[in-house]
């Protein structure tokens, strides 16, 4: 396949060896669309107790990584393992918030019916919600600021507070691996900050998160360590090693606009902000 000219295409940057104490491992994955390839040659292992970052240009692949982790799109070769078994024998381990315009807003749920899909895993389908589960899906509403509101339709919910919903489904689901697609995307001040105040907290419990993320001037703040991706892996590691202007300039090649937008995160090295 020939590479595009805005990225340079190299090896994967871990070696064939994975842990299987390693809450997500991607052995080299591809993904193709109609045999167009839109993930290449993904290999990668998820630090444990983390918050991660995946950062990359429209069409680089991150929400295909995010729904082939979960089985919601068929991959073409290789293979994938959540805490060293198979990932679909671990499902249940997984948290997922999906990208808002995937969501029919129009279902007819209120804010704690939603939440409380998030515990069918520990009742089984179809399966009568017991006040116990109500419970548990009511505190983690309350977790994000939106015990009030849990009667109400979720169409009638601003974006910020549907996500915080999606979120609080995500926290009732009690995993240990957590997959979350752009959760910040058009949110206000005040919903971010209580979005990335929970992950800290779910990774100070011991959780790993993975987050594809859009603003280059948070990702210093928000992750410990960061996914450089634009169909393959361009570099992978800790947010301060990676986060770098030559592996932004490899990752979006020459979208220069938006690099020089990102050059005063890049200049601030704020990176005391990851273990708050």
């Amino acid at each position: 396949m020939k590479a595009s000219p805005d990225i340079t295409l190299t090896a994967s940057p871990l070696g064939p060896e994975h842990s299987p104490a390693s809450p997500l491992s991607v052995h080299d994955v591809t993904v193709a669309y109609r045999r167009k390839p839109v993930l290449w040659d993904i290999d990668y292992d998820a630090p444990a107790n983390s918050l991660i970052g995946i950062v990359g240009p429209n069409g680089a692949g991150k929400s295909t990584l995010i729904k082939a982790v979960l089985g919601l799109v068929p991959v073409s070769s290789g293979h994938i393992q959540i805490f060293g078994k198979p990932a679909h024998k671990q499902r249940r381990r997984v948290g997922y918030v999906p990208q808002r315009e995937t969501v029919d807003w129009d279902f007819p749920a209120s804010a704690l019916d939603v939440v409380a899909m998030g515990r069918y895993g520990k009742v089984g389908w179809f399966r009568r919600i017991s006040k116990q589960h109500k419970d548990a899906a009511m505190a983690c509403l309350d977790q994000v600021g939106l015990a009030d509101l849990a009667p109400r339709q979720i169409g009638q919910l601003s974006g910020g507070q549907q996500q915080r919903v999606f979120l609080a489904r995500a926290l009732a689901q009690e995993a240990d691996l957590y997959l979350m697609d752009e959760p910040f995307a058009a949110v206000d001040a005040a919903t971010e900050q209580a979005i990335i105040r929970i992950l800290r907290q779910l990774r100070d419990q011991g959780k790993t998160c993975l987050v594809v993320h859009h603003d280059l001037h948070t990702v210093n703040e928000y992750f410990d360590e960061l996914m450089l991706l634009n169909m393959r892996i361009v570099a992978a590691g800790p947010t301060a090693e990676v986060f770098t202007e030559a592996n932004l300039r490899k990752t979006y090649g020459g979208r220069l606009t938006l690099l020089e937008k990102a050059g005063t995160a890049l200049a601030s090295g704020a990176t005391d902000g990851l273990r708050r």
